[in-house]
C-alpha cells in the first residue's frame, strides 16, 4: 500500500531532498546537489519563481520508508507566453516500482486538474531555464553542471503511466585539445562576413553589471521562438546571476557586436560538477578542502546557452562564439565540451554541433500528458 503525503514539515523537506541520495549510492554517475541549495531553490522565501507560480511538493511512502517524489506545480509565465493552459511536474524520483510511480503521477495530475489545467508536462525542476528533461540515453557519464542523471528503468516509469513524448533535447560531446581546423578556418571569413565584433564579459565591475543586462535582453529576444521557451522574470534573472556569477569565467562569456549594436552571446561554464562530486551535497571543512582542489583541476565545460537574434541568424555567429570558447578554453584545460541543450528540432544547432563533429552523447525527454484525451 502506497501512500501519498504532502510535504509539509521541516522533516518531510529533508526526507524529499534526500531520496536521491539512497537511490543513486551505487551510481558512480551521479553527481549531488548542494543540501543548502536545494533547501533554498525549494523554498518560497528565497526562490523567485514563486513569486509568479506555486508549487506543492510529494512524497510516496511504502511501510513507513519514502519510496518516491514528484512536484506538482505551475508556471504563468509559461502559459502566458505560449497561450497554454499546462501544468507541470517535476523532481521526480522512484524506486522501481510501478505503483509508486503512478500514484506520484495520478497524484501531480489531480493537483493540476484542481487547479483548471488541461495537461501536464515534466520534468521540470521548476521551469525549462532550470533543470529540465529526464535522461533517457547517456547514462555512463555523469551529467555536466546544471544538467540531471537518471536511473535508466524511469523512462518505463514514465511510459508505464502514458506520459507520452512531447520534446526531446540532445545534449553533444566533444573532447578537443585544440581549435578545430575547419572552425579555425572559417572563422576570420564569418568575422568579416557579418561584421560582428567579439567581447568577452567585462573584469570591471559597472561594465559587468551592463553585460548581464544586455544577457537578459538578447536571451528572451533570441529565444522567443523556440519551443516551450518561456523569458525570465526580472528576479529570476538576477537570481540565476546570482547563482552563477560565482562560476563564470570570464573568457568565457562571449558577446557579439554589430555596428555598435548587441546581436548574441554565449556562455560556457567550467564544469563544476566535478567539484559538486568530491563535495557528496555536504558543506564542511574537509569538503570544502576537496573542493578547492578539484576546482583547480576541472578539465570540461559546458555551453550552457549561446544565442543570437533572429535578424541575424545564419551569419555564422555561432561558429564564431564556438572558436572564441575553443581558443579561450583550450589553455584552462577544458579539453572536454558538451554543448547542451539542443531541441531536437532545433536544425540550426544541430547543424553547428555537426559541423563541429560532436556526438549526441546523452538525450533527455520532456513528457505531456494531455487530460481527457479521447
Amino acid at each position: 500500500m502506497v501512500e501519498i503525503r504532502e510535504v509539509k514539515t521541516p522533516k518531510e523537506l529533508k526526507d524529499f531532498i534526500m531520496l536521491p541520495f539512497r537511490l543513486y549510492k551505487n551510481d558512480q554517475n551521479w553527481v549531488a546537489p548542494l543540501i543548502p541549495d536545494q533547501k533554498k531553490f525549494l523554498s518560497p522565501q528565497h526562490n523567485p519563481f514563486f513569486q509568479h507560480s506555486e508549487a506543492q511538493l510529494f512524497l510516496a511512502i511504502r511501510d513507513g520508508k519514502v519510496v518516491g517524489r514528484i512536484s506538482a506545480h505551475t508556471n504563468t509565465q509559461h502559459n502566458k507566453e505560449h497561450k497554454d493552459n499546462i501544468g507541470f511536474w517535476g523532481f521526480f524520483e522512484c524506486e522501481n516500482d510501478q505503483e509508486a510511480a503512478n500514484q506520484l503521477f495520478a497524484t501531480a495530475e489531480k493537483w493540476n486538474k484542481a487547479k483548471g489545467k488541461d495537461g501536464m508536462r515534466g520534468p521540470l525542476n521548476f521551469t525549462i531555464n532550470d533543470e529540465c528533461g529526464l535522461l533517457i540515453k547517456g547514462f555512463e557519464t555523469p551529467p555536466m553542471v546544471m544538467m540531471t542523471h537518471a536511473l535508466p528503468y524511469y523512462q518505463e516509469l514514465c511510459s508505464g503511466y502514458g506520459l507520452e513524448k512531447a520534446m526531446d533535447l540532445y545534449a553533444y560531446y566533444k573532447e578537443q585539445n585544440q581549435i578545430p581546423e575547419r572552425v579555425d578556418r572559417l572563422h576570420e571569413a564569418l568575422l568579416r562576413r557579418s561584421k560582428a565584433t567579439i567581447h568577452t564579459l567585462s573584469k570591471e565591475k559597472k561594465q559587468r553589471r551592463k553585460d548581464i543586462e544586455t544577457v537578459f535582453r538578447l536571451y528572451t529576444e533570441a529565444w522567443q521562438y523556440n519551443w516551450g521557451a518561456v523569458p525570465m522574470t526580472e528576479a529570476e534573472f538576477e537570481h540565476l546571476v546570482d547563482e552563477l556569477l560565482p562560476l563564470a569565467d570570464p573568457d568565457m562569456v562571449l558577446f557579439a557586436e554589430i555596428d555598435g549594436r548587441p546581436v548574441g552571446f554565449s556562455l560556457a561554464l567550467p564544469n563544476y560538477n566535478e567539484v559538486l562530486k568530491v563535495m557528496n551535497g555536504r558543506v564542511n571543512p574537509i569538503t570544502l578542502i576537496k573542493a578547492a582542489i578539484a576546482k583547480k583541476r576541472i578539465g570540461s565545460a559546458r555551453v550552457i546557452t549561446m544565442g543570437v537574434i533572429k535578424e541575424y541568424q545564419n551569419r555564422g555567429i555561432d561558429t564564431i562564439f564556438h572558436y572564441y570558447s575553443y581558443k579561450h578554453g583550450i589553455p584552462k584545460g577544458y579539453i572536454r565540451g558538451e554543448f547542451s541543450w539542443v531541441l531536437e528540432t532545433n536544425t540550426m544547432m544541430v547543424r553547428v554541433a555537426e559541423m563541429l563533429e560532436a556526438e549526441i552523447y546523452k538525450t533527455y525527454r520532456i513528457y505531456d500528458k494531455i487530460f481527457n484525451k479521447e
